[in-house]
């Protein structure tokens, strides 16, 4: 994803391609979370979002292995693939991104369950199947999204979808309306532009009702259980259950923070839990304001690679890292907002920060940063993956 690839990518960069570089990754291609969004919205094209891994073995010689690791030995310095292969190391970095945690959510535990009620918060099979789910649905008929308490992957997502969701109503299904149950207290992200799309853009389409934890969900009846509030039925449900670091972070006890999250040295990504292990992306322990986005995780790939080489090299690691994060969100298929942000490296927290005064929001939403959008998208996968 967004911090491996950029990783493995830089470790050859970083060491004018004399570092050994394997990237295990179970799919031949890379498809974006980021403008996944926009192919259930029907503006996009599941191609539009797919780019191949090959660019990193012909280019920069990285040696691509298309297979899962199911178990890190440490001690060892060793992998354990899922196809009985094992290969040492040095040093190791994981990008595991995120699993999705139905255990408070008893209705969902089964396969059955999670392939009707979809998350689709992992671009791919799920992002097309929730597209034909909107498809198949009657015009007049409501599509409720479920948002899990926050930290999640991509804080302004749900809300994005929402409008893209709403923008395919609007021209499709015009009696059809979308429900938005947050379990926050508010709209995480970008609040005042995602609410002001909603009243003005699709007025009378769009409900918002924050406060909304799940509990459970009726898979058969299309019904959302909620700890303080009436049970919803919907036509299309749309499930985020609560998020955690990938399996291989939680079974490896990298998640060390709650069993969730890994937590990590933000001047090397080194695990705090098991050393010359490196961890990047939405699995981590974020600092306060950084958000879980392909973005950040690009820079954490950076970070992650130049303290990699240096520490291999024998050279100091830079104490100063700076990150920046954008984010872009279509509230229709042509108008767009975007929220940005820059952090250092705070030495007696230990911690990143955000730079006060630094970054900020859109005045509103223009069809202007939808070019901007667009190019960043192939920008960045280029700088990943080319």
């Amino acid at each position: 994803g967004y911090g491996g690839a950029t990783a493995a990518k830089y470790v050859r960069k970083f060491s004018n391609y004399t570092a050994d570089v394997t990237l295990i990754e179970p799919n031949q291609n890379f498809i974006s979370c980021p403008l996944s969004n926009l192919v259930i919205g029907g503006s996009k094209k599941m191609e539009d979002i797919t780019v191949s891994y090959e660019g990193l073995r012909k280019n920069h010689g990285v040696t691509l292995v298309k297979d899962s690791v199911v178990a890190i030995d440490v001690a060892k310095k060793q992998v354990k693939l899922a196809g009985g292969a094992s290969l040492f190391y040095d040093r190791l970095i994981v990008s595991p991104g995120i699993d999705l945690n139905y255990e408070s959510l008893p209705g969902m535990k089964s396969q059955a369950a999670q392939d009707s009620i979809l998350h689709a918060w992992k671009a791919g099979p799920q992002t097309v199947a929730l597209r034909k789910q909107l498809e198949s649905m009657k015009d007049g008929g409501t599509f409720a999204i479920s948002i899990p308490l926050a930290p999640y992957r991509c804080p302004p997502g749900p809300y994005e979808r929402a409008c893209q969701v709403a923008d395919y109503f609007q021209k499709h299904k015009p009696k059809s309306k979308v429900l938005i149950l947050d379990a926050n207290d508010d709209v995480t992200s970008k609040g005042k532009l995602f609410k002001l799309a909603w009243s003005r853009r699709y007025e009378g389409k769009v409900e918002y009702r924050p406060k909304h934890n799940l509990t459970d969900v009726d898979v058969k009846g299309k019904k959302l259980k909620f700890e303080f509030n009436d049970d919803i039925k919907a036509d299309v449900l749309n499930v985020l259950p609560p998020m955690r670091a990938g399996g291989i972070a939680v079974k490896t006890g990298l998640a060390n923070m709650n069993g969730r999250w890994c937590e990590v040295d933000f001047l090397t990504f080194e695990s705090k839990v098991a050393p010359n292990v490196h961890v990047l992306g939405d699995s981590i322990q974020i600092a306060p304001g950084m958000p879980k986005s392909g973005h950040m995780a690009n820079q954490h790939g950076k970070t992650c690679a130049a303290a990699v080489v240096a520490i291999l090299s024998g050279n100091e690691v830079s104490q100063m890292p700076v990150y920046n994060n954008t984010c872009y969100s279509f509230v229709s298929a042509t108008d767009v907002v975007h929220v940005a942000s820059v952090h250092v490296y705070d030495a007696a927290k230990r911690t990143m920060v955000t730079v006060p005064g630094s970054g900020g929001v859109s005045p509103a939403a223009n069809p202007l940063e939808a070019e901007y959008a667009n190019a960043w998208a192939r920008n960045i996968w280029a700088d990943m993956l080319v």
